[in-house]
């Protein structure tokens, strides 16, 4: 299983960012998420989506937008209103059963 995570970059504070992360090798995850990390700190859970639910950190509720195409296992992350405080690498997760499964990290920086 691979997890190919896209769509960082550099935009400035109040922009929009769309990130995509694509699972191959299986047929269908039963949840995918969204972490970040900045350095020094833990990695911490942005936005979640199972078959029934997503939910998010508080500090991104209405500006983020977690979605899923589950024919594809494919999870978007629509990112509006970026603050500073946004910047971080981003990492793909999902999960089928026990196993977990992490993609590479996409950097994405807010600028103000």
């Amino acid at each position: 299983v691979q997890l190919q995570a896209s769509g960082g970059g550099l935009v400035q504070v109040g922009g929009s960012l769309r990130l995509s992360c694509v699972a191959s090798g299986i047929l269908k995850m039963d949840s995918m998420a969204w972490y970040r990390q900045t350095p020094g700190k833990e990695r911490e859970l942005v936005a979640i989506i199972t078959e029934d639910m997503t939910d998010y950190k508080e500090s991104v509720k209405g500006r983020f937008a977690i979605a899923r195409d589950g024919d594809k296992n494919t999870i978007w992350l629509q990112m509006n209103n970026l603050k500073a405080e946004d910047t971080a690498v981003y990492y793909c997760y999902s999960w089928l059963g026990p196993r977990t499964y992490v993609g590479q990290g996409t950097q994405v920086t807010v600028s103000s």
